[in-house]
């Protein structure tokens, strides 16, 4: 293929160095004039006098290794560990050893101080994002928390923790853009404000750009934001489809793709989830459609090109598009380059064609996501399929009961119910009035009561997701004449497709067809609401509760002050506040989520969020998701730990349930 275009100058090795006139020259002091020192540019050098830059690196440093020796041969399939960890063909762990890759010479590093995020291999040319100017709020002494080795090679734990803290800042910004566009009517990129500071605060890890799996990533781990991707080293350019390195061929220097981008909008998977046609990179146009000339054969696609001849495995991401024409990019995996081409496109220029086929042996993603597309539409019949709608109705999408596990035929029956059922034993006896906004409520309208009672902000961003916890959550009643307001998230239902399904050693548990966001809704706990108080004995036989006075291992979510250039001298409390020792039965009366397990490293919260109702204040326990959950995976949440009941050997005793989490970090028990 490389023999249709002939001979190539390849630009990116052409190095920009300022002549040394512009260097400012260094006049000893004193009449004594400096001995001459000859010394070759990476010493050894004479007593006294040290290397200056760009000679001040060490050797080992200065050469680009042989990526050869790494190279797997094509009768040999490499052997895919846990996601967790690495196969054998990654880059060595040991910072001693010399590294697999050089950086493309010709391109900024995306490890950048100023939030650029354009790294090696980017094919667009974008304007750098400017420094964000300093306030007298801003904690310039910002530490990140992430160590330098950390940054370069991260883990499970550092990544989602980087995620989080991704996510947490941009709601943040994107509650401040709602409140300004509420006035103004402008828009601004949360994600791109979000994104920029923390690659300048040093919020990022696996820096160390490397083929194959990386660490702490997993097959299958979803993302709303191209930034998400950046910050945690699976896809590098911002924008850009193909993310590569340059690294030392056989006789030249040579890029190799290590990640691709399928948008989605014109690649073509023939039908099969395992295999990928993916469509070059350059042309003038991102629309196939409207392409204005013929594809080149470098950069990207060159990267691919060599990539096929060397049989180097590429990450490959795919872009989807959900509900409300969301955009999400879904990781699958490893992919091996079986065969390129070209080919006229619609708009007659020359293409680029490359047809990628997965590498076996590893766990189901997008294919999860085309099955369920299958459901959806009718194609096919989900396994396992006992009723269509646990809820009869009630909930305004259908809920599922599948059991692919054993012959078990469903849960012991039990009404099914929407709200919380307050008895005369258990009232919140505050009285509460609503707000009596006409319209919607507007994000920080001090004359809207319900606004005033969150201090100001509007709890939820503009799509109804939760931007921080609080020890309480105030929206908008029934009874408030706004509408339709974006301050009755909690009432409005269940908005994803679930499913009720049987594990194999805890029940039944519950999980969700759809993607979820993290901070999205997902249901109340409905059931009976009772004073602890007063049933204290009648709860050791009711396996469906749950009880708000349990302590729960804290989780940092909300947003870093310090992060976020405002003043950090006083935390946001996540602590709940519960007017009253509450718990809610759902033995008899419930929904969904008295089928929620639980874990000891949970993707769910609860909240408590309150309305008015009659002049009467009701109090409900609301579900969020803690970090972004794709679909089919089980949604838990932490049920926490009694408060000591008595001691055993001097020590107090927690927990009286079993914990079959399988969690990394497991207590060994729980309740």
């Amino acid at each position: 293929m490389e023999g249709t275009f002939g001979n190539y100058t390849d630009k990116t090795r052409v190095l920009d160095i300022k002549p040394l006139r512009t260097l400012r020259p260094v006049f000893p002091s004193g009449n004594q004039a400096p001995p001459f020192v000859c010394a070759p540019p990476f010493g050894p050098f004479p007593p006294g006098f040290s290397p200056f830059y760009p000679f001040s690196s060490s050797q080992s440093n200065q050469h680009t290794p042989d990526l050869n020796q790494a190279h797997i041969p094509p009768q040999s399939q490499p052997h895919y560990t846990p996601q967790h960890t690495q196969p054998h063909y990654t880059q060595p762990q040991n910072s001693s050893e010399p590294s697999l890759v050089t950086p493309l010479r010709s391109f900024r590093s995306s490890d950048t101080s100023n939030g650029d995020v354009e790294p090696e291999g980017s094919t667009i040319k974008r304007k750098i994002p400017k420094k964000p100017k300093r306030t007298r709020l801003e904690n310039v002494n910002f530490e990140s928390g992430i160590s330098v080795s950390d940054r370069e090679n991260g883990n499970r734990l550092l990544v989602m923790s980087v995620l989080i803290r991704f996510d947490a800042l941009r709601r943040r910004f994107s509650q401040l853009e709602d409140a300004k566009e509420a006035v103004s009517g402008a828009i601004k990129r949360a994600d791109l404000k979000a994104g920029s500071t923390c690659m300048s605060r040093g919020v990022r890890t696996n820096t160390k750009k490397r083929p194959g799996l990386v660490p702490g990533v997993e097959i299958g781990d979803i993302f709303f934001f191209r930034f998400e991707m950046c910050l945690v080293g699976l896809h590098s350019p911002s924008m850009a489809g193909i993310d590569y390195l340059v690294v030392k061929g056989e006789t030249e220097e040579e890029p190799i793709a290590t990640s691709i981008v399928s948008s989605g909008y014109y690649d073509n998977d023939e039908g099969n989830p395992d295999v990928l046609v993916y469509t070059g990179q350059g042309g003038g146009n991102a629309d196939k459609e409207k392409q204005t000339s013929d594809q080149k054969l470098e950069r990207g696609n060159l990267a691919l090109e060599k990539s096929l001849h060397r049989n180097n495995p590429v990450r490959v991401i795919r872009g989807l598009k959900e509900a409300a024409q969301t955009k999400i990019y879904v990781y699958d995996g490893l992919y091996e380059i079986k065969e390129s081409w070209i080919e006229k496109g619609k708009s007659g220029h020359n293409t680029f064609k490359y047809k990628l086929v997965r590498a076996p042996g590893q766990p189901p993603a997008f294919a999860t996501w085309t099955a369920i597309q299958r459901w959806k539409t009718g194609v096919s019949l989900r396994e396992g399929l006992l009723v269509p709608d646990l809820a009869s109705g009630v909930e305004s999408i259908p809920v599922s009961l599948v059991n692919d596990v054993d012959a078990e035929n469903g849960p012991a029956p039990f009404t099914y119910a929407t709200t919380v059922k307050y008895s005369e034993s258990f009232k919140l006896t505050q009285a509460s009035f609503g707000c009596g906004c006409v319209s919607s409520c507007k994000p920080g309208n001090l004359d809207c009561h319900c606004i005033r009672k969150n201090g100001g902000d509007f709890p939820y961003s503009g799509i109804g997701v939760l931007v921080s916890r609080k020890p309480m959550i105030h929206e908008c009643s029934p009874s408030c004449p706004c509408a339709p307001c974006k301050n009755k998230v909690t009432q409005m239902g269940v908005k994803v497709k679930l499913e009720v399904f049987k594990t194999v050693n805890r029940g039944w548990g519950l999980r969700s067809w759809d993607p979820i966001r993290a901070g999205s809704f997902i249901c109340i706990y409905a059931g009976e609401a009772k004073d602890k108080s007063k049933v204290q004995q009648t709860m050791a036989n009711d396996d469906y509760t749950f009880d708000a006075t349990r302590v729960i291992t804290p989780v940092k979510w909300n947003y870093e002050l310090g992060l976020a250039d405002e003043d950090g001298s006083e935390e946001m409390s996540e602590e709940p506040e519960m007017p009253l020792p509450l718990i809610v039965s759902a033995k008899n009366v419930g929904n969904v989520a008295r089928f929620m397990n639980h874990s000891c490293s949970p993707n769910v919260f609860w909240q408590p969020v309150t309305y008015e109702h009659n002049s009467q204040l009701f109090l409900h326990v609301a579900f969020f998701a803690i970090s972004h959950i794709p679909p089919l995976t089980e949604l838990t949440y932490d049920y926490g730990v009694s408060r000591p009941s008595g001691t055993q050997n001097g020590n107090p005793l927690y927990g009286t349930k079993k914990c079959f989490c399988g969690s990394e970090y497991c207590r060994g028990s729980f309740g």
